[in-house]
């Protein structure tokens, strides 16, 4: 296990540990420094902080996922270093989550269609403060009987191309970095083998994309050699994390794994300083 983690989630997003807990836990694995990477949501930061105040030598990032619709998939996008109290920039998020919200009434109209219903209230009742997303409707799905697991709800219905999914409001990857570096932040692409979409990096790079998420436990040996040199090439920072969202969720991995080297972190600072002394990308 790494003793850097630059990616994992809270009950301010779609995680099953409160942020103190999160804290907690990677500290537990040896986590030293960890970057809290709500999607749409920075409420978590200020109990994250307040918690690593606890554990000497632990460095909190500030930092945030969004989730960007593409034809035929998603692209996710992190970003680092935010000015997260920029009223601007917390205006932008409450939009994302109020979106959010209306899309869990719009899957939730697909499941009465295909004969699976559920009552919205149910979702909220889960991520309670939390910004709603699918994984909290495939919880719902689980309680109710008509999966057996999260993995299944994703998979049978509610994954990209699925027949529970709907789109969101669109929101490009472009438009994603563009916002994360508006914001003083550190634009990365999140797991990208996952989304098979490197077709879009050059466009993201033009856009001020600053990394890519390397180290990835879904990534095999090879993928990461193809991340490593895309980063040589294009002058980017190589990141990664564990993507920890609780062991419920079925993500098993916990935090710092898979083992990110530390100049991962020193990269997306360097960066970051870059950024605020108002050099050039």
């Amino acid at each position: 296990m790494g003793a850097v983690d630059l990616h994992s989630h809270t009950t301010a997003s779609d995680g099953t540990f409160a942020p103190r807990d999160l804290v907690r836990e990677a500290v537990r694995h040896g986590v030293r420094v960890l970057a809290i990477t709500d999607h749409d949501s920075t409420e978590g930061l200020a109990e994250a902080f307040a918690e690593s105040a606890r554990h000497p030598g632990l460095t909190i990032v500030p930092g945030l996922e969004i989730n960007c619709d593409v034809p035929g998939g998603e692209v996710h996008v992190l970003g680092y270093c935010v000015d997260h109290e920029a009223p601007w920039f917390q205006d932008f998020l409450r939009a994302q989550r109020a979106e959010r919200a209306a899309r869990v009434h719009r899957i939730a109209a697909r499941l009465a269609e295909l004969g699976m219903p559920i009552d919205p209230a149910e979702v909220f009742a889960i991520c309670k403060e939390g910004s709603p997303g699918r994984p909290h409707v495939a919880q719902v799905m689980v309680n109710r009987g008509y999966v057996k697991s999260v993995r299944e709800a994703f998979d049978r219905y509610l994954r990209s191309n699925g027949p529970a999914n709907v789109p969101r409001k669109r929101l490009t990857p472009v438009e994603a970095v563009e916002i994360i570096r508006k914001a003083q932040g550190v634009p990365v692409f999140a797991h990208p083998g996952l989304a098979s979409r490197d077709d879009m990096i050059p466009g993201m790079v033009d856009a001020g994309l600053m990394g890519i998420e390397t180290y990835y436990a879904e990534h095999s040996a090879a993928q990461v050699r193809a991340y490593l040199e895309l980063c040589d090439r294009y002058g980017l920072v190589a990141t990664g994390g564990s993507d920890f969202h609780g062991p419920q969720t079925g993500r098993v991995n916990p935090p710092g794994t898979p083992a990110v080297p530390m100049t991962a972190w020193d990269g997306v600072q360097e960066r970051a300083a870059r950024l605020r002394s108002g050099g050039a990308a």
